[in-house]
């Protein structure tokens, strides 16, 4: 029965089709508002000046809300995601790398090969040093 009704489906042409998604679309925005709404309705409302205050972890806010943070913490952040998506991408190469052969051993060495480029790079700049 799934088989004939994705065979119908697939096969529709024309404005069918394209009723269909707006069907789907208009569905969602009504459950979209209608969501909204209940919110706005069911809420409390009780607004004060002690909930109109910024509150960052916990801690009181003193002085001007803006500081500057150094650049270091966000190279070391940027360092991190690079090397986990690293990772990401080499563990499940890693197990199926006999099954592809030699191409896909060379697509990786290129990949690693830029990774350790970046790596070089950030080492040389003095990135990676704690001061």
């Amino acid at each position: 029965m799934s088989g004939t009704l994705l065979v119908g489906l697939s096969g529709a042409s024309g404005p069918s089709a394209y009723v269909v998604v707006g069907a789907v679309l208009a569905a969602g925005m009504v459950l979209f508002a209608g969501g909204m709404g209940t919110n706005a309705l069911l809420r409390p409302r009780a607004p004060s000046a002690a909930k109109s205050l910024t509150y960052e972890s916990g801690v009181d806010p003193v002085g001007v809300g803006w500081a500057q943070t150094n650049v270091r913490y966000y190279l070391y952040a940027y360092l991190y995601v690079v090397f986990a998506v690293d990772a990401m991408y080499l563990f499940p190469w890693a197990t199926v790398v006999e099954g592809y052969g030699w191409p896909t051993l060379a697509t990786m060495a290129v990949f690693l090969g830029v990774l350790a480029v970046g790596l070089l790079h950030a080492w040389r700049k003095g990135v990676l040093a704690w001061q």
